[in-house]
């Protein structure tokens, strides 16, 4: 059933706007009534611009307003778990930005705060949303590449845009958490959100900012099926944000590329003058303007999905507890770029699926007890087979048809 919800947004920086941005102009009918800033200008100005009735410093004040129902939280990290408790407590539906909490513990409370309220709860990772992630796992879900055996999750770019992300204290590190999160969160949608992630290898250091938190970090993550994460995030990527996901099964491959390759390339000599897309360093030369960013990065999607839950009384794509479980396999990999070995990911509250049977495809024999390792057709019209052996293991070739 269709409903109307009068928001509560709490924050007014990027990720702010582009929430306010997605509800004022997707369902439409759903609107921003209330906006909290820490700073009474920003509040005021946001508001004008956005033509929200309401405008507030005061947290409580914003979060208990009595004509809003839902509270969308775009706060730093460190603001999180206070702004939770207390939507909790006001008894309103509660949509968090990601990371859920800057370590486990912390969601781990945020979760158990809101299933204890017993109030609806939504995790705004939008990079689960674009139409091209969820054409891909629409397929994958269709069988379209088999067995999914790796997921490689790319996202760089030249950094933040405030000054709280570079603060290890209030963002809870660096660019793991600040980006490996959607990796991970892509990664585990693709494999499967009911296999348990088992431990992780990461590296991470500060390779190019004076600032304590790692700007570089790459990450393997081992699931209980076989299936293998890979994560690449950086905050020194040259040339904009680079957002890209690979998907490869025992059927097929999907590439998919979110940011700089789009279907729009423009050349400029003399510039436009103003802003081309998010994290872009320069409006001359080659550019990549994208032309719906919200439509683009999933935040459209992403609250359909949600609203549309809450409206229906059922749970959508993502809740606090997936939160939860990206930011333990987070926490196994700060623990891994310190210790330099394989960490596991500790869970203590895994709602998955246990005891699941590892990646495997039946074999296919082949005359004389064989079994095919490989078949392909070569330059010259012949079909060549690596065959095994079954009962000596010995593995050799030979061609089966000519020209």
């Amino acid at each position: 059933m269709e409903q109307t919800h009068k928001v509560t947004m709490l924050g007014t920086g990027l990720i702010g706007m582009f929430y306010t941005m997605t509800l004022h102009g997707q369902r439409s009918r759903d609107r921003v009534h209330v906006v909290y800033s820490r700073t009474e200008e920003r509040a005021k100005d946001f508001a004008a611009e956005w033509d929200i009735p309401k405008s507030t410093t005061n947290l409580a004040e914003a979060i208990n307003d009595s004509e809003t129902d839902v509270v969308v939280i775009g706060l730093p990290n460190d603001l999180h778990e206070e702004a939770v408790a207390m939507a909790a407590e006001a008894g309103k539906a509660i949509l968090c930005t990601k990371p859920l909490g800057r370590n486990a513990a912390e969601a781990k409370r945020m979760l158990d705060t809101v299933e204890n309220a017993g109030v609806f709860h939504g995790y705004l990772e939008d990079l689960v949303y674009p139409p091209k992630t969820l054409k891909s796992l629409e397929s994958v879900k269709n069988g379209a590449i088999g067995q999914v055996l790796w997921v490689r999750s790319r996202e760089t770019h030249p950094g933040p845009h405030s000054d709280w992300f570079w603060d290890i204290e209030q963002a809870g590190g660096g660019a793991i958490v600040d980006m490996g999160c959607h990796c991970i969160e892509i990664i585990r949608n693709f494999i499967g959100k009911d296999i348990k992630p088992l431990e992780v290898m990461c590296w991470a250091d500060t390779l190019v900012h004076p600032v304590e938190a790692e700007d570089h970090g790459i990450a393997l993550i081992k699931f209980e099926n076989g299936a293998m994460g890979q994560f690449e995030v950086g905050w020194a990527f040259r040339g904009g944000m680079d957002i890209r996901d690979e998907v490869s099964g025992t059927e097929g491959t999907i590439w998919l590329n979110h940011w700089l390759r789009t279907g729009m390339e423009m050349f400029t000599s003399g510039g436009q003058g103003g802003y081309v897309a998010e994290k872009a360093e320069t409006d001359t030369g080659w550019l990549f303007p994208v032309g719906d960013e919200v439509g683009e990065l999933g935040y459209r999607d992403m609250f359909v999905d949600i609203l549309n839950a809450l409206d229906n009384g059922t749970e959508p794509m993502e809740t606090f507890y997936d939160g939860y479980v990206v930011n333990a396999i987070i926490d196994a990999c700060y623990k891994s770029a310190k210790s330099k070995q394989w960490e596991p990911v500790e869970l203590e509250d895994w709602r998955g699926a246990t005891g699941v049977e590892k990646i495997g495809v039946t074999a296919v024999e082949v005359d004389g007890g064989y079994t095919l390792v490989k078949e392909e057709r070569m330059p010259d019209g012949r079909l060549k087979q690596i065959i095994r052996d079954k009962e000596s293991g010995a593995i050799t070739e030979r061609i089966t048809d000519g020209a």
